[in-house]
């Protein structure tokens, strides 16, 4: 049961866990009796119908056959037309026709197989605020347009309001949604621990969610808030093994009055600390200061990184810190040009991540175009002007800072980011004969410039399918789209924000 579910209708189906295994043992005629809507119930069952058979049996061997496998992993290499072998959770082998006995056949001739996207910083309690401050900036300018801006109308005005309930299914509908678009794993940075209570939904939300999410635990508002000290309740309570998929990041934002012992408290229960780092939040000199007393590691992850100094690059480079980019968002917020070849230039291990969707789309494939073309269009004007140019980003890299930069920076890479046996299978397949990708003539190309959200077709996370033949599986998706905008109407209204349609 979720928190969806009501004690006093026991029978109802869950909303978060329908077994579509099941339905899949029933008959297939549910496959010929007509078209469904993305997402229903329906069309999860006719997708359910064309299961192989056997798939989700304990102890049965998968084999994805057939397909072009990236695997992002040079030691395995990449196959034209290749296999991945799974065992439980573990991917066991990678190669051209290997043989599997009684394994269950998945035929991916046709698909691109890779392994899944990792998103390093994701504001997932705003899915109910999708879209609604599409023009915004980071803070208030002072000119009219920008009286709505992130800082005030997000942070003080919609996020006060939040019940734990509110938590929960913002936090599951935006993880399903971007399991949907093939983003396997996921940090959480939502600044709404307002109560032990909001932290326990926001766990909740991820877990129920199904995929790999690294629960990053950030500041809140209110008496009730227990931050930075419930993190030891926190991490005893859900997080006591590393075997499992939901995780722990400590948040410590230096623009937050006590930051010192959000800082103190994450490394003394050995847990990686995440923060945002930007110039217009006048940081500039924190950062500096903290750089030059020797406080940052390779447990740090620094979101976006702009507007720094030339010192503060230098100290985060020899502490080996992570760099997490959000290109789209950076460039429409007003939050620094995206600093992607300083990254590339100093060695950064640098990672990808869609940060908020009340102004930008939570898929990959945007996040991946972005940073590229960025990178390419700074290069290529100084290769127009005549000058010295540093070399074009290939779409390999992009993919390469989309899968193995986000795991190394989350501290998964000994677990997921490529296709690599021994690792867990978090893996996707790419329909590489749709209509706008057919014919497939350069996999990574494809994959970068391209593909949509559309094209995402089967998605594993350890080896469970969670998305199969374009549908999402295990999920009452009418339910919970009614759920989240019945927590929306509640937001706009606490909040005392009118919803207009065409602002």
């Amino acid at each position: 049961m979720c928190r969806l579910c009501s004690p006093l209708t026991p029978e109802a189906p869950c909303p978060t866990r329908r077994n579509f295994l099941k339905t899949a043992m029933v008959s297939g005629a549910a496959a010929t009796t007509g078209l469904a809507g993305a997402g229903s119930l329906r069309a999860q069952e006719v997708a359910a119908s064309t299961l192989p058979e056997g798939l989700g049996t304990p102890g049965r061997r998968v084999l994805i056959k057939g397909g072009a496998v990236l695997s992002m992993d040079d030691a395995v290499g990449n196959f034209a037309v290749g296999d991945v072998l799974i065992d439980g959770k573990k991917i066991v082998e990678v190669g051209a026709n290997i043989e599997a006995g009684d394994a269950v056949v998945i035929e991916a001739a046709g698909k691109i197989v890779m392994p899944g996207f990792v998103d390093t910083h994701h504001h997932q309690f705003e899915t109910a605020l999708r879209s609604q401050l599409a023009n915004g900036i980071l803070i208030n300018d002072g000119l009219p347009e920008n009286a709505s801006n992130y800082y005030e109308t997000i942070l003080q005005g919609f996020s006060q309001v939040y019940r734990p309930e509110d938590v929960y299914i913002n936090e599951l509908f935006g993880g399903i949604a971007q399991l949907d678009a093939g983003v396997t794993t996921v940090m959480d940075v939502s600044q709404i621990h307002h109560s032990p209570e909001h932290s326990d939904a926001a766990i909740e939300g991820l877990r129920d969610a199904g995929r790999r999410g690294v629960f990053g635990y950030f500041e809140g508002w209110g008496e009730r808030s227990k931050y930075p000290t419930d993190a030891a309740r926190i991490k005893k309570e859900y997080f006591t093994s590393d075997d499992q998929l939901t995780t722990m990041v400590m948040g410590g934002e230096i623009y937050v009055p006590g930051y010192e012992a959000a800082w103190k408290v994450g490394r003394e229960l050995d847990l990686p600390i995440a923060l945002h780092v930007v110039g217009t939040f006048g940081m500039q000199p924190t950062f500096d200061e903290l750089g030059a007393a020797g406080m940052f590691g390779e447990d740090n992850i620094f979101i976006h990184m702009t507007g720094m100094s030339d010192d503060g690059w230098k100290y985060a480079q020899d502490a080996g810190a992570h760099l997490s980019l959000s290109v789209p968002i950076e460039m429409q917020m007003r939050h620094g040009t995206p600093p992607i070849q300083r990254a590339i230039d100093m060695g950064f291990s640098t990672s990808l991540s869609t940060d908020v969707e009340c102004t930008m789309t939570a898929d990959f494939f945007t996040q991946m175009r972005s940073m590229m073309t960025l990178q390419r269009m700074f290069a290529n004007e100084k290769a127009l002007a005549g000058q010295e140019y540093p070399r074009l980003m290939p779409c390999i890299d992009a993919i390469r800072h989309a899968t193995m930069g986000g795991a190394e920076g989350l501290k998964l890479d000994r677990k997921v980011g490529s296709l690599t046996p021994g690792k867990e299978a978090d893996i996707i397949l790419l329909d590489a004969e749709a209509i706008n990708v057919a014919p497939l003539n350069n996999v990574p190309g494809a994959v970068v410039t391209l593909m949509e959200r559309s094209n995402v077709d089967t998605v594993f996370v350890a080896g469970s399918v969670k998305k199969w033949n374009g549908q999402l599986m295990g999920f009452d998706i009418a339910r919970l789209r009614s759920e989240l905008e019945t927590s929306r109407d509640y937001l706009f209204d606490a909040a005392g924000i009118e919803r207009d349609l065409f602002a």
